[in-house]
C-alpha cells in the first residue's frame, strides 16, 4: 500500500494492543472502525491525526482556547469528504505503515484532504512539534515514547 500525506486511513487494533497510552483515542466506537486519521508521512514514521465528526463538542473548546491564547493550533475544523470534521492535532501520534488497516474511502475512492487544508494541518502540526521541543507539550499521547517504540520496531 502506498501511504501518502493528506490521505485518510484506519488503524489496526494491533497498534493499540502494542501501545498502552492513556492519551490515545479509542479505536472503535459502536462497532465501527473509528476514528479515521489524517496521515503525515515523515520518513519511516507516519503521524496519525484523529478526525472527529463531533463538531458541536469541540467548537466551544476551540473558542475558549482562542479567547485565552489568541489562537488554537491543537484543534482545527475543516471540510473532509464533503463533511465538516474536527482535526485533533492534540491527539496525534506516530506509527508505522504495518499498523494501517485500510484507507478510508468514499464511493470506492480513497479520501484525500484538499491541498489548502492539508497545508494548514501541516503548518499547525509543525508548530505543535516546535512548541513541544521548547517545553510546551500540547499532545495528549506520549509521542516520544511511542516514536521510540515504533523506531525500535523498524530495527527488529
Amino acid at each position: 500500500m502506498k501511504v501518502e500525506t493528506g490521505y485518510i486511513y484506519h488503524i489496526k487494533d494491533a497498534f493499540f494492543d502494542k501501545i498502552n497510552d492513556k492519551g490515545l483515542m479509542i479505536n472503535h466506537e459502536n462497532g465501527h472502525a473509528r476514528p479515521t486519521y489524517f496521515t503525515i508521512k515523515d520518513k519511516d514514521i507516519l503521524w496519525f491525526i484523529p478526525l472527529s465528526s463531533k463538531i458541536e463538542k469541540y467548537k466551544p473548546i476551540i473558542k475558549q482556547k482562542e479567547k485565552r491564547y489568541g489562537s488554537c493550533k491543537s484543534i482545527m475544523l475543516g471540510e473532509i469528504a464533503g463533511k465538516e470534521s474536527v482535526i485533533l492535532l492534540q491527539n496525534a501520534f506516530p506509527t508505522l505503515e504495518k499498523y494501517i488497516d485500510h484507507p478510508h474511502t468514499k464511493n470506492g475512492v480513497p479520501v484525500v484532504v484538499s491541498d489548502y487544508l492539508k497545508e494548514e494541518i501541516l503548518k499547525n502540526f509543525k508548530t505543535l512539534l516546535v512548541m513541544k521541543k521548547k517545553g510546551t507539550n500540547l499532545f495528549f499521547p506520549d509521542i516520544d515514547k511511542i516514536k521510540k517504540i515504533m523506531l525500535e520496531k523498524l530495527i527488529i
